[in-house]
């Protein structure tokens, strides 16, 4: 039988399930996971899938949120203090690393993380060690990091926001989650998926899609992504219950809404254009601009990941 958080990661397409694979084998280890994707690619529900199928299943997943976290009270949370540590310190209190002990702490928006954070995350990553405020000694703190962000680090860390090495240590098995718009072959699958799902919670019909409706949501962006997807399900759940939800039901966005057509990017030379050296260019650009992450030169290049593994590989990339 399969549990609520599987039951939620849906998808069929070759993009998503790529995805779900590593996430599997990742979960047998007790490797650090960098998440990256755009908000509401389902970031967080990908580290409950992760911790779920880990050995740590039985302990605590911690979350904190790094982007709502003040910095004079970052270290306080992270790590936690002792009583009379600091002005208004009335109590004993532990940090999110202590109750995270023999499970997994999940650092969502890591990229937000105050600087003089960072150099004491980086330290614990490193020794294992949590340092509670007020106290001389530390305690070794057994502890599956998951981190998330929806920024690119790679140019944080050019722009001096963020460490270089903590993104390093952090950037052990990176994970890239497909926006919605990546993975257009999911999309009917989904809404008929989350549409029986959230019926189901509010104790009303399912609506139904007619054809041109789905075709519609196929050529929306999802802006929002899966976030984005669930909500417009739930409203038509609740608004339209065991109805035939046509184009005039959508949302204005959604109606109006069409793929920009990109018009003649690359003028041909007079001279003409060796196809093959060019494409071998272009593959080469795309990696050096996606600093080697596959998935992302993928979506520069228009071709989907193993479309591009072919081409690198027969170019002898």
């Amino acid at each position: 039988m399969k549990t609520q958080i599987e039951y939620d990661m849906l998808g069929q397409s070759a993009e998503f399930e790529g995805v779900q694979r590593t996430a599997k084998i990742m979960a047998a280890t007790d490797v650090t996971v960098l998440i990256q994707g755009e908000s509401g690619t389902g970031k967080e529900l990908m580290a409950k899938y992760i911790h779920a199928q880990s050995k740590r299943n039985s302990a605590s997943l911690v979350t904190i949120n790094c982007a709502a976290l003040p910095e004079a009270l970052a270290e306080s949370e992270l790590f936690g203090h002792v009583k009379g540590a600091f002005t208004g310190a009335t109590c004993d209190q532990h940090g999110r690393i202590k109750s995270a002990h023999n499970g997994t702490l999940f650092l969502d928006e890591v990229g937000e993380l105050p600087l003089s954070i960072q150099a004491k995350l980086l330290r614990f990553l490193e020794e294992g060690e949590c340092q509670t405020i007020g106290q001389t000694k530390a305690e070794k703190i057994n502890v599956r990091i998951i981190a998330a962000t929806n920024r690119d680090l790679f140019k944080e860390v050019e722009k001096g926001n963020f460490r270089e090495d903590l993104f390093y240590r952090l950037n052990v098995v990176p994970l890239e989650l497909p926006s919605l718009r990546n993975r257009q072959s999911d999309i009917t699958y989904l809404i008929n998926h989350l549409s029986a799902q959230l019926a189901a919670k509010h104790c009303l019909n399912v609506p139904r899609y007619n054809m041109q409706t789905i075709e519609q949501c196929q050529r929306y962006t999802w802006p929002g992504n899966i976030r984005e997807l669930k909500n417009f399900c739930e409203r038509m759940v609740i608004l339209l219950s065991g109805k035939t939800i046509t184009i005039d039901n959508l949302p204005l966005e959604m109606k109006t809404n069409q793929k920009t057509k990109v018009s003649d990017p690359y003028i041909l030379p007079e001279g003409g254009v060796i196809l093959e050296k060019l494409e071998a260019q272009l593959i080469d650009q795309a990696m050096n601009k996606s600093h080697g992450n596959q998935s992302k030169a993928a979506r520069l290049l228009g071709l989907t990941r193993s479309a591009l593994l072919y081409r690198i590989k027969k170019h002898a990339l």
